[in-house]
């Protein structure tokens, strides 16, 4: 059965976003925001964020990663080196990384640049991993077509054979990358769609220029 969506509404209006209540600096607004939706109930996995990337062929591709850390260098995050995603940024290091809260009615999206971060910072995020995700790191070949789910859990059975009574070490196709912000937008929903736009752009040497965009 056709499902008709025209008739889905909801109302925003919880917050609002005003210049003068806000600071010069776009990072210090994301920790803000960050933090408020760490403390809220309803929000799950509060750094979960889609990476958007755009490769080879040229089209682009966006799915849900895990934000591990950030700071004024940047924002991390890591993944297979021979994924789709990893080959998409060797092309093209340009991305785009998300975040959606809806129970505040806030959204970020962030434009930068992503480059591996060092092999000891990587051995180190690795290190302290659960033991079945770094066991799964060595057993998936991440994005490659695969016969069934059975071949997969050989290959893991494989692996758990090879590291029995062993520390997993970071396999060296696997590791981070960095993203440096070029750009933040900051919406907040609100009433009749008139939602608030604050965009962050990067000049020079920690200068941010910021302006309000049209809903």
């Amino acid at each position: 059965m056709e499902k008709n969506l025209k008739d889905y509404r909801k109302s925003y209006g919880k917050d609002e976003l005003l210049e003068s209540q806000i600071p010069n600096f776009p990072l210090e607004l994301f920790e803000a925001w960050f933090e408020k939706a760490e403390a809220h109930p309803k929000i799950d996995e509060v750094n979960a964020m889609n990476l958007a990337t755009c490769g080879i062929e040229g089209f682009p591709k966006s799915r849900i990663v895990l934000l591990k850390s950030f700071g004024t260098d940047g924002f991390s995050f890591y993944t297979n080196y021979n994924s789709e995603k990893a080959k998409d940024i060797e092309e093209n290091p340009r991305v785009c990384l998300s975040f959606f809260w809806p129970a505040l009615e806030r959204q970020v999206i962030i434009t930068g640049v992503a480059m591996k971060i060092s092999e000891e910072e990587s051995k180190s995020y690795f290190a302290s991993r659960p033991r079945g995700s770094q066991l799964g790191a060595w057993a998936s070949n991440q994005s490659h077509v695969i016969s069934s789910r059975e071949e997969l859990q050989e290959q893991l059975k494989e692996v758990e054979g090879k590291f029995e009574n062993q520390k997993v070490e970071k396999p060296a196709h696997w590791g981070g990358y960095l993203v440096t912000p070029r750009n933040f937008e900051f919406w907040q929903g609100r009433n009749n769609r008139l939602h608030d736009r604050i965009i962050y752009e990067f000049i020079e040497n920690d200068t941010w220029e910021r302006k309000r965009l049209a809903p």
